[in-house]
């Protein structure tokens, strides 16, 4: 074995010992509170381009709040916290856009019905010419 075939199989075991070593430090549930953060940053993201601010806002609150509860108890490693407020905050955020969307659509559907009645009035007076 020559000297920088020693010198690979060192820096080999080094980084296997380094990934141990992390691997042990690593909490378990980290990688999905820190998922579940995301999918609901993600969820407050939609609410929002669905109109939530403006149709639903105490639940985008709500959720907003949850949100930033959820990123102290990450930064703060109690990572089971993190996921509790995460999965609440999505839950809002999922209501919130659910109402915003609700919302429009029955707005479109009295601009429609409004539509209609000027419509048969217009159909009624051009029947009774």
């Amino acid at each position: 074995m020559n000297k920088h075939q020693s010198m690979t199989g060192f820096a080999r075991l080094g980084c296997v010992a380094a990934l141990l070593a992390l691997t042990a430090c690593a909490s378990p549930d980290k990688a999905p509170a820190t998922a579940d953060v995301a999918v609901s940053r993600n969820a407050i993201e939609n609410a929002v381009s669905a109109g939530a601010a403006d149709l639903a806002p105490a639940e985008i609150t709500a959720a907003r709040e949850k949100m930033g509860k959820a990123n102290q108890a990450l930064a703060a490693r109690d990572y089971k916290l993190a996921r509790e407020l995460a999965v609440q905050a999505q839950a809002d955020a999922k209501l919130a856009q659910s109402k915003a969307v609700s919302s429009k659509a029955t707005a479109a559907s009295t601009q429609l019905n409004e539509d209609l009645r000027v419509l048969r009035e217009e159909v009624d007076r051009a029947n009774t010419n």
